[in-house]
């Protein structure tokens, strides 16, 4: 499996999401040196080879809608609420 320089870039900056926290496909292109590019995250978090370890449903589109996820939006939803009671036990 290939991985590019610029989605190395990306995985590192969604494993910077805090547990039970959403960021945008913007945010992250930015942090990752490309705020030109949030189409480009999207595609990237689409094949994301390790969902579990990766948390690319911590990523989210503008306005806060929960955008697309490989296993489904209701997946997504799940384990993003899943994330929010985790943190409140540990808090």
């Amino acid at each position: 499996m290939k991985i590019t320089p610029f989605a190395r870039k990306v995985y590192r900056v969604i494993l910077d999401i805090p547990l039970g926290e959403v960021r945008t496909y913007q945010w992250v292109a930015r942090k990752a040196g490309s705020p030109g590019a949030a189409r480009a995250v999207g595609q990237i978090l689409k094949r994301n080879p390790f969902p579990l370890l990766l948390p690319c449903h911590r990523v989210v589109a503008s306005g806060g809608k929960l955008g697309g996820y490989s296993s489904g939006v209701k997946k997504k939803a799940f384990l993003l609420d899943l994330e929010k009671m985790i943190k409140e036990v540990m808090i």
